[in-house]
């Protein structure tokens, strides 16, 4: 089999230590291994497969001192904006983890479980985009529902971890929580989040635009409609709450006809990476403490509205380290291997 050279730009960040892991347990052909990140980060190890690699400073030069076949990049959008390109005129696709590159007109932007076929397109620019971690675990469970029923609007609601913004929102909250155990929640001052997140929810995430949504609801509408080539209508509600790992969303469907939920939940039981827990008289539904550290997106609480048949609600918790962006970024190299 053939074994293939792969770099990851912010190896020590919670999304580069996570990729190292989803490749050895998808058991990802790997070659040789390039940890790249700041010169901050230089000179520190990472594990994989039982032996230690020193990280090494990006540099303009890296990819070309280097043959590397496939760039993870998973260190923010500037590093992204600054360096992908030399990966690309290197010859190595970069799968880029960032929201830099995802809506370029020739970049695709791909969820394996639904639009494999747009991996072909990295040839327009060596650059493979992930979504954002939120819309990945939403159109998974969109897509099979849209090909089955037809779905015109999407209403959805975000209940996203504080692993969402990195190492230092998941330390800055078990800090708080520290702080609240000592009786002392007036020392937490907030740093990575706009408010204290410890005992509170945050309805912002990232920056307010001018139609008075934030950067992150209209990630989640322009990418749906990217990734599933279908305009439909998107309005999102982000925000942040009092959990580690995994997030967690409400969403509200409008299909085009009538749709039973048991028909709903059948088809959703046939979905690739999903797992439908839906027996609430049993207190069985999706929770993060079920989906953290997992690759599926898991789904419940499928019912119908109580006023018109044509729209349903459902629930969904997937961990977003995984499946909004490590394991997300592995299955599109594992796509891309396939073909090359």
């Amino acid at each position: 089999m053939k074994k293939y050279s792969v770099a990851v730009v912010g190896a020590t960040g919670a999304v580069g230590e996570e990729i190292f892991r989803v490749l050895e347990e998808l058991d990802f052909p790997v070659g040789d291994v390039l940890p790249l990140g700041s010169a901050r980060s230089a000179g520190l190890e990472i594990e994989f497969k039982g032996r230690k690699y020193k990280v090494k400073e990006l540099s303009e030069s890296t990819f070309s001192e280097h043959e590397v076949d496939i760039a993870f990049f998973s260190a923010g959008g500037s590093v992204s904006e600054k360096y992908a390109k030399f990966a690309c005129d290197s010859g190595a696709v970069v799968i880029d983890n960032t929201s830099h590159f995802r809506m370029q007109p020739d970049v695709p932007l791909v969820v394996p479980e639904c639009n494999p076929d747009d991996v072909k397109e990295w040839k327009n620019t060596g650059i493979i985009a992930n979504p954002n971690c939120s819309t990945i675990q939403m159109v998974q469970l969109l897509k099979p529902l849209n090909d089955a029923f037809g779905i015109k609007r999407v209403d959805v609601s975000t209940y996203q971890a504080a692993s969402g913004a990195g190492k230092e929102g998941m330390e800055e909250l078990v800090y708080q929580m520290q702080k609240f155990f000592e009786f002392k929640l007036d020392e937490c001052e907030p740093k990575v989040f706009a408010h204290r997140l410890a005992l509170n929810v945050i309805p912002h995430i990232d920056v307010f635009l001018d139609n008075d949504y934030t950067k992150e609801e209209m990630k989640m509408v322009n990418e749906t409609q990217k990734i599933l080539h279908k305009k439909i209508e998107v309005s999102a509600t982000c925000v942040r709450v009092p959990v580690l790992r995994s997030h967690s969303e409400a969403i509200t469907i409008h299909f085009e006809r009538e749709v039973d939920a048991a028909a709903a939940r059948e088809v959703l039981s046939k979905a690739p990476s999903v797992v439908v827990i839906d027996e609430p008289s049993k207190k069985l539904y999706p929770m993060p403490s079920i989906s953290s550290d997992t690759n599926e997106t898991y789904v419940g609480r499928i019912r119908s509205d109580n006023f018109d048949k044509k729209i349903l609600h459902l629930w969904c918790c997937a961990d977003q380290i995984r499946v909004g962006a490590a394991t997300n970024a592995v299955r599109i190299a594992q796509i891309w291997a396939g073909e090359n």
